[in-house]
């Protein structure tokens, strides 16, 4: 292995730093039901989350190839782009944590590849085949989780509509643990590689890999430091999600956590980089929507979703100032 840089050494690091924020603040968001109905304590669940996220992003690199090659070309960009993309995510997802309200990994990622490609190289530097995953990732988020959570939610109800409360509330409970791991699992195959892709393709510009690959120890760096971020994850992110956004009892959080996890598996079997945040955020909605648009709580909904919409824009002008910031400094 050659000798890495400083350059390469610090882009590197950012790199982990933002896989360590991605599960600080994206992370929770999966656990968000299940402590919202008390089916899982706090502890217990960040425990689940944490261990369920390191086994998803160990499950495979499909969107970890999408990212790391296939949004930006590579051949055109440096470490201080990358460097620069990943100083974009840590500032505006750290800014947006302060006030509680979850912000888009995914979204702050290509984003800020982007934004700090563009400083680098130009309009020549984006791949539209990685950017037509990223748009349909965006409906896949949008619209799959909020009608999945919807029908999931409205089919709950109908089904064991005879079942006494009592009831109804235990065995949902139990079913909420299954689908809350189940969630998490798929927010690791997802999130989780893609900063798998981005520390390969920072090897792969230090000249460690002669060809764009994801070895064993890239992912277990990756997703343990993830893991690692969900175990200091974010209460604010948990009870803006889970509490302030609209109530749920047993059956709504399980039907919450399966239809994302559902929408997040489909999305990861076809190399599809979607934000995690936005399919569990929407599928919340839709589950909360079964009650009458009153019993969410929209103002709330459009602070999450005005975090959303300005992590594009605010991303990518951060890493493209950094990006030639950096480039004067180098």
């Amino acid at each position: 292995m050659p000798e890495l840089s400083t350059v390469a050494i610090i882009t590197l690091l950012l790199v982990l730093a933002a896989e360590f924020v991605n599960g600080w603040t994206d992370a929770p968001n999966s656990i968000a039901p299940i402590v919202s109905t008390r089916s899982l304590s706090m502890r217990n669940a960040v425990i689940l989350a944490a261990v369920m996220n390191v086994l998803g992003a160990m499950s495979g690199t499909a969107v970890a190839a999408t990212i790391g090659k296939g949004i930006v070309k590579p051949e055109v960009i440096d470490l201080s782009t990358v460097a620069a993309a990943m100083t974009g995510i840590i500032i505006w997802s750290s800014a947006a944590y302060r006030y509680g309200l979850p912000t888009s990994e995914s979204h702050a990622l290509v984003a800020g590849l982007a934004g700090a490609g563009l400083a680098t190289a130009g309009p020549s530097v984006l791949l539209w085949a990685g950017w037509q995953k990223v748009l349909i990732g965006i409906g896949f988020s949008t619209f799959l989780g909020f009608g999945l959570g919807l029908f999931l939610t409205s089919a709950i109800v109908w089904v064991f509509r005879p079942l006494r409360i009592g009831l109804a509330r235990t065995l949902f409970g139990r079913l909420q643990f299954l689908s809350t791991a189940f969630t998490a699992f798929s927010h690791g195959s997802n999130d989780g590689q893609k900063f798998m892709g981005v520390f390969a393709l920072g090897l792969l510009m230090a000249g460690v890999f002669s060809e764009f690959q994801i070895p064993f120890w890239v992912i277990l760096l990756a997703s343990g430091t993830m893991g690692l971020g969900t175990a200091f994850g974010g209460w604010r992110i948990i009870r803006t999600m889970g509490m302030r956004l609209t109530k749920m009892e047993a059956h709504q959080g399980f039907a919450a956590t399966t239809s994302a996890g559902f929408a997040i598996q489909l999305a990861t079997f076809y190399g599809i980089p979607l934000s995690t945040t936005h399919t569990i955020g929407t599928a919340i909605m839709g589950v909360g929507a079964t009650r009458g648009l009153s019993a969410v709580r929209w103002g709330v909904g459009r602070q999450v979703v005005t975090a959303w919409i300005l992590t594009f824009p605010v991303c990518g002008a951060i890493a493209w100032v950094t990006a030639k910031i950096l480039d004067m400094v180098f």
